[in-house]
């Protein structure tokens, strides 16, 4: 729980400080970015899942 809590102040410091230098936020839409994530989510997912049901 730490890390979301330290992720979400680190984000919310940067997206502040761009905004106050007038600088477009360095992030993706959001439908997009959020599928994003969790399909790098899943893929994890789904390869220790192989890795596991396959060969060990």
């Amino acid at each position: 729980m730490n890390e979301v809590m330290l992720a979400l102040v680190a984000g919310f410091i940067v997206g502040v400080l761009f905004s106050i230098l007038k600088l477009p936020i360095p992030a993706p839409p959001v439908l997009s970015g959020v599928m994003g994530i969790i399909g790098v989510y899943l893929g994890g997912l789904g390869y220790a899942w192989i890795v596991a049901r396959f060969f060990s």
